[in-house]
């Protein structure tokens, strides 16, 4: 893992500029390892990169095709916003759009109220979801990413962050709307024409999503990710002056000095053990790594399988994989039954 830790700012020395970076991460997009990180771990305002959760909470919670009447709650609504009205008739699909493209904080809003009972029931799907990704350093107030009046606001990590993006991804709803450049959709009020802020969709092709964010206290921050030869990164930055140019410059270094290799296809992967012969134990997806080419040859795969799982435990270990003896990820095992092919009864008359 390749670490910067140059006091609390890394100072990156571009011509005629020295740009302040106080918080990065580079992680490979097929499992949580950190390619390079600068305070990845330090808790810091988050601002707009919020609605990264909003949208991700709200994907897995509503309905994409109902029609939301918006109400009064619009109204508490300040900032960034795509200027719905009440009383206007909008889907919770053209809702996340306006989210994700425009950093909507009305939308946000309307989006809370709705997908759940209001906004702190929300919040609470927002903290459940955090824990259950394994954002340990995270806490929401809000779904919009503005600091409340009492001074908190959204905290987390570059790698939290990144964890989370990483998850995010995995739905395709959210691909397809955080990948969108130019939307239009018309209400029983108004026609909409958003244009995504996340420039680096406009300015470097491999670009697949992300979100902007900033408020005074937060600064820029930053949440992008980009697929390259099926090599996929992520990139958050926390307080960075020079955001998109840093994240541009990080996917084409990276993107160059590694690769991605398919540690193991579960197709056709087999995992034995005595305790459950009479049972199949699998995962669920493929082991896929970015690594370097020297990396590739120090990878070591262990199998925990826990043998005093009751029977009704869907998952029974863990394919654990280690480069240079230090795990870099790792895979839930799983296990089920084996398939008891039946006798066709008409030819068992004659066996």
């Amino acid at each position: 893992m390749k670490k910067l830790f140059w006091g609390l700012f890394l100072i990156l020395v571009i011509p005629g500029k020295a740009l302040a970076v106080e918080s990065a991460i580079v992680m490979d997009g097929y499992s949580n390892r950190v390619l390079m990180g600068i305070n990845e771990n330090k808790p810091k305002l988050i601002a707009s990169t919020t609605k990264i959760m909003t949208a991700l909470v709200a994907l897995e919670n509503g309905n994409l095709d109902e029609k939301i009447k918006v109400d009064e709650s619009v109204l508490k609504a300040y900032g960034s916003a795509i200027y719905i009205e009440v009383g206007e008739k909008i889907s919770l699909r053209d809702l996340l759009y306006g989210l994700m493209l425009r950093s909507g904080n009305d939308a946000a809003l309307v989006i809370a109220q709705n997908v759940a009972k209001n906004e702190k029931e929300f919040v609470k799907l927002m903290n459940q979801k955090a824990q259950d990704i394994g954002m340990k350093n995270t806490i929401f107030y809000n779904s919009h990413g503005l600091e409340e009046k009492n001074g908190n606001g959204n905290t987390s990590t570059a790698y939290d962050m990144a964890l989370l993006m990483q998850e995010a991804m995995k739905n395709k709803d959210f691909q397809k709307i955080t990948s969108t450049k130019n939307y239009t959709t018309k209400t029983n009020k108004k026609t909409y024409t958003w244009k995504n802020k996340n420039k680096l969709l406009f300015n470097y092709k491999y670009t697949t999503g992300g979100k902007t964010g900033f408020t005074e206290k937060a600064r820029r921050t930053l949440v992008t990710s980009a697929t390259k030869n099926n090599k996929k990164l992520i990139i958050v930055t926390l307080n960075d002056s020079n955001d998109f140019t840093n994240h541009q410059k990080w996917y084409e270094q990276y993107f160059k000095e590694y690769n991605v290799y398919k540690i193991i296809d579960k197709n056709k992967y087999q995992i034995t053990n005595e305790h459950y012969k009479n049972k199949i134990l699998y995962l669920k997806e493929d082991v896929k790594l970015m690594l370097t080419k020297e990396e590739k040859k120090n990878i070591k795969i262990n199998l925990n399988i826990d043998e005093e799982k009751n029977n009704n435990s869907k998952i029974v270990g863990k394919l654990v994989v280690l480069l240079n003896d230090q795990e870099i990820t790792s895979q839930n095992i799983y296990v089920k039954d084996k398939k008891v092919k039946k006798k066709n009864k008409f030819f068992s008359w004659f066996s």
